[in-house]
């Protein structure tokens, strides 16, 4: 999480908006596809709600129609004389006797109402499987249909037994065997068999789930095999059909290409369950078409607004780059403004305004540095100018070589060694005309001072010089490490009786170079260190003072670089110089 928002805090302002506005889309279009989801499920559901009450109302009348079949076939069963003529075929009888017996059992039959509208015929068999019928669609069963018929009434007991359709007889049948109430011997008399027209009960009492689609179907099921339709009469897979053992529900199937909206519920009469199966296309077709709608128009919408956004967001950030670019240029030192082609028709918003309060600032800038950074080069080199014109050199070196010759004549050694010291020191400082020298230079001006000093203060001077040869080559303000080494002598060596010990160093870090002046003089109060930086104490000596060095050293390199000072009372004084690490020839 916390690289991501590094990641975004990171990003410029015209990835920013365009990620805010994905998201809001996206977060938009979330939404929408839950509030979408959600009615779809609603409609569903609704869909379901219909569906299933329609499934319950048919499938309610076609069992209200079952169980008149089944009380019919009770009725036939338990007439009493129905039962005695079986009884008497059972019994034995002559040919004349079993003729006139089998008459009378269909006229009877007809008289108790075997002639209902759905049933295609009344199938009564004896105890020697003879057959008795009446109907309008009687047909001879096979032996292998009855002996099926048989197998299953068996176990029932008498109770009704529903038959499935086969390959022999697409009728659906109810079923029972006859058994005699007489003395409640319960012999079996014979099979009654009701066939029932499938075709007409259930088409019948089907066309009420046709409210949602005119293409809906009817399926019974029992135990997995087909009641309704004739498996051939439809091109759904029926093996397929969902919802086995549940009570009632719906699934959304895709069968061959074609999808279907299937609702089942299961008999709480038979052990039956019924089907409904809706083309998906039928019910769906609208608002699958509204869907795709709505996500075309929603995607249309969102390039959009994402070319809008962009457009938007250049409008913002084009002139902030283009001023960030002058920024660049500025901060890489060009003060020169250039002016682009329709600026001030800016418009004068946020960005406009920043765009002429920036270029004001760079103009009054430029104008402050051309007068501000001339005048002080101007009076820098003045003063240094007028140090060094302070003694007439020629006059100088004349009067100093008659000095040397003099000591020598006297065998005066160190006075002739003091001279010239005092003159190499005065020519190297005059002679170097460039401003900026090589370190190995600047050592030799502060070893020509040394060497007069160590004859003044003798064995109480005790200096070193602590330098790599590699770091001799870097560039280092002209009279930087002099001046220092003169206030060491003076602040330090002078106010002690010991022994005082300056020391220079040099390391390099970073592309910067550090140059150190440390003694263990008294130290100074940091009162005193803040004064002198600032100039405000005049310094003993040249008259080169910190503040005189480190402001040219700013003016040279800028204020990144400069002069650091660490001072204790009692605990000697450092002063290190901050310069960059430039190397240059040695020679100069």
């Amino acid at each position: 999480m916390t690289d991501l928002k590094a990641l975004y805090t990171n990003l410029r302002i015209k990835h920013k908006l365009f990620v805010l506005i994905s998201v809001i889309m996206g977060v938009v279009a979330v939404i929408g596809v839950v509030v979408q989801q959600y009615a779809f499920e609603f409609y569903d559901e609704e869909v379901y709600q219909q569906s299933s009450k329609a499934l319950s109302l048919s499938s309610l009348s076609i069992e209200n129609e079952l169980k008149k079949m089944e009380k019919l076939s009770f009725m036939i069963m338990t007439d009493p004389t129905l039962q005695v003529y079986l009884r008497s075929i059972k019994s034995g009888g002559s040919d004349y006797d079993n003729y006139v017996v089998r008459t009378k059992i269909m006229e009877r039959m007809v008289n108790i109402g075997a002639l209902d509208k759905y049933i295609l015929s009344t199938q009564l068999y004896d105890a020697f499987d003879n057959e008795y019928f009446v109907g309008t669609s009687s047909i001879t069963m096979f032996k292998n249909r009855l002996d099926q018929i048989k197998a299953e009434t068996n176990p029932n007991k008498g109770g009704n037994t529903w038959v499935a359709p086969d390959s022999t007889d697409n009728a659906l049948i109810a079923a029972r065997e006859i058994r005699s109430f007489e003395q409640l011997k319960l012999d079996n008399l014979g099979t009654l068999a009701i066939r029932i027209d499938m075709e007409a009960l259930f088409s019948d009492f089907a066309k009420g789930m046709r409210i949602n689609s005119s293409d809906a179907q009817l399926i019974i099921m029992q135990d997995n095999k087909p009641i309704y339709p004739d498996p051939g009469a439809t091109d759904f897979p029926i093996n397929r059909l969902p919802g086995m053992g549940q009570d009632s529900g719906y699934e959304t199937m895709k069968v061959n290409g074609k999808q279907y909206f299937v609702t089942y519920i299961a008999s709480t009469y038979t052990d039956w369950n019924y089907y409904t199966l809706i083309p998906f296309d039928d019910i769906f077709e609208r608002i699958v078409k509204v869907k795709r709608t709505i996500i075309v128009i929603f995607a249309v919408l969102f390039l959009c607004i994402i070319l809008f956004s962009i457009r938007f967001a250049n409008g913002i950030i084009k002139p902030i780059e283009r001023l960030n670019a002058k920024m660049k240029k500025v901060q890489l030192g060009n003060f020169e403004y250039a002016e682009e082609p329709n600026e001030r028709a800016l418009a004068m918003d946020e960005a406009g305004q920043m765009h002429r309060n920036f270029r004001i600032m760079v103009e009054r800038i430029n104008e402050l540095i051309h007068e501000n950074y001339v005048k002080q080069l101007t009076i820098r080199d003045t003063e240094f100018k007028a140090l060094q014109a302070q003694i007439n050199p020629h006059f100088l070196y004349n009067t100093l070589e008659s000095i040397n010759w003099s000591a020598k004549l006297s065998n005066q050694t160190h006075i002739s060694q003091m001279v010239e010291a005092l003159g190499s020191l005065l020519r190297t400082s005059i002679n170097l005309k460039e401003p900026i020298i090589p370190l190995s230079k600047e050592l030799e001006i502060v070893s020509h001072y040394i060497t007069i000093q160590k004859y003044r203060f003798e064995e109480r001077l005790d200096f070193h010089i602590d330098v790599p040869e590699r770091l001799l080559h870097g560039s280092i303000p002209k009279l930087s490490l002099q001046p220092i080494v003169e206030n060491a002598v003076n602040y330090g060596l002078e106010q002690m009786i010991d022994t005082c010990s300056i020391r220079i160093q040099a390391f390099d870090e970073n592309d910067k170079l550090f140059i150190s002046v440390t003694d263990n003089g008294p130290g100074m109060e940091e009162q005193l260190v803040a004064k002198l930086l600032s100039g405000e104490v005049k310094t003993k000596g040249s008259g080169l003072g910190l503040k005189n060095i480190e402001d040219r050293i700013k003016l040279l390199y800028g204020d990144a670089y400069g002069i650091h000072v660490e001072s204790k009372v009692n605990g000697g004084t450092k002063v290190t110089l901050m310069l960059p690490y430039e190397l240059r020839d040695s020679d100069v």
